[in-house]
């Protein structure tokens, strides 16, 4: 199963994304991990992105793109792979259909997980609370901007999936962990058993 998961900071969607792609047996493909993953590795495209993550710039859609492109090519997501925080914008979506189109592959879900912005500032502001050495971009006066670029940037990725042949799931991302894991399995069709 391929699927991309959506959601904006705060929703619980790095929770549901792990519970998820256990579940499923899959593996749980986050943009940032695989950067990373990459840059360790000192693969051809974690040769490009290393110095780009080391003066903490924003790596472009195209090298993105292709260290997810060489990440999913590994054995085991030959079954399927869960999409954590990527496409993160319009650009990036439509080249990654793109990508599919000319692999002859789909994805077979695109999980939004929506949650109401006054309580994703009161999960934030929580869990800014929590923790022991915030980055910048915990901090709460970063959270109004965080919520806006993630509505700019988003926004027409969710409208893109929407357009396209159903793929889009809308998930009510308020409630107890177990009851939003419920109704992202049910969802996708599967159950909790």
């Amino acid at each position: 199963m391929r699927i991309v998961f959506i959601g904006p900071p705060g929703a619980g969607k790095g929770t549901q994304c792990e519970r998820l792609a256990r579940h499923l047996n899959i593996p749980h493909l986050s943009t940032g991990d695989i950067l990373r993953a990459a840059k360790a590795a000192g693969t051809e495209i974690g040769k490009l992105v290393a110095p780009i993550m080391d003066a903490g710039g924003l790596v472009s859609d195209e090298l993105i793109i292709g260290v997810v492109r060489e990440r999913i090519a590994e054995d085991d997501c030959a079954g399927g792979y869960l999409l954590d925080g990527f496409p993160r914008t319009l650009a990036q979506a439509e080249a990654w259909q793109a990508f599919l189109d000319e692999s002859g592959s789909q994805l077979d879900h695109v999980l939004e997980l929506r949650v109401p912005d006054e309580q994703l500032v009161k999960r934030l502001e929580l869990r800014f609370s929590k923790l022991e050495n915030p980055r910048a971009d915990d901090q709460p006066e970063a959270i109004p901007n965080r919520l806006q670029v993630y509505h700019s940037e988003t926004r027409p990725v969710v409208d893109f999936y929407g357009s396209q042949n159903g793929v889009l799931r809308v998930i009510d991302g308020t409630g107890s962990i177990e009851d939003v894991f419920s109704r992202i399995l049910e969802a996708i069709g599967h159950s909790a058993a």
